[in-house]
C-alpha cells in the first residue's frame, strides 16, 4: 500500500519535513556531489551501473524547479549520463523518474546490456535477487565512474 492513501504522511513527505533524504542530510552511498544533485551508487542496484541522482533541495516534481536549478539539473543529468556510457559500454541508457514512494526529486539512470535480466522488456528492479557484482567489483566501477566526472565532483 502506498503512502498517497494517508494523506497527512504523504503530505508530510512532500514537505519535506518527513522527507528520509532531507531528514539524514542527504542520501546514502554518495558518490560523487556535483552542481544540483547527489550522484549515489552502492551494492544494491538491480544492474551493474546504475546510480541514482538526488537533487540536493527537495523538490517532488521537475516543475517544482525554477529555470536555473532545471539547466543545472539537466546538466548533472547530462554528464553522469556521458560518464555511465563511457565507463559502462552500455548499449543504451535508460532514465527513470519516479517518486511514487519517495517524493525527493531523483533519477534512475540504468545502462542496458546485451543479454541484460531485462532484454527486450521494462526493467523491474524487484525482481533481482542476486548481486549484481563480483567482489571489488563495485569499488572500481565506482572509481572510474569518479574519475570519468572529472573535476568538480566532490566525492
Amino acid at each position: 500500500m502506498s503512502n498517497w492513501r494517508d494523506p497527512e504522511a504523504w503530505s508530510a513527505l512532500r514537505s519535506g519535513e518527513a522527507c528520509p533524504i532531507c531528514l539524514d542530510g542527504g542520501p546514502r552511498d554518495v558518490l560523487a556531489q556535483l552542481e544540483a544533485s547527489w550522484v549515489t551508487m552502492g551494492d544494491d542496484g538491480p544492474m551493474r551501473g546504475y546510480v541514482c541522482l538526488l537533487f540536493r533541495r527537495h523538490a517532488v516534481e521537475l516543475h517544482d524547479l525554477d529555470d536555473a536549478e532545471g539547466a543545472a539539473f539537466m546538466r548533472d543529468i547530462r554528464r553522469v549520463s556521458r560518464a555511465l556510457a563511457v565507463v559502462t559500454g552500455a548499449v543504451k541508457l535508460n532514465y527513470e523518474v519516479h517518486g511514487n514512494t519517495l517524493p525527493h526529486l531523483h533519477m534512475h539512470f540504468f545502462p542496458r546490456y546485451v543479454g541484460d535480466p531485462f532484454e527486450g522488456r521494462p526493467i523491474d528492479p524487484r525482481s533481482v535477487k542476486m548481486p549484481v557484482y563480483a567482489p571489488g567489483e563495485l569499488a572500481g566501477m565506482r572509481r572510474r565512474i569518479l574519475e570519468e566526472l572529472g573535476a568538480g565532483a566532490e566525492g
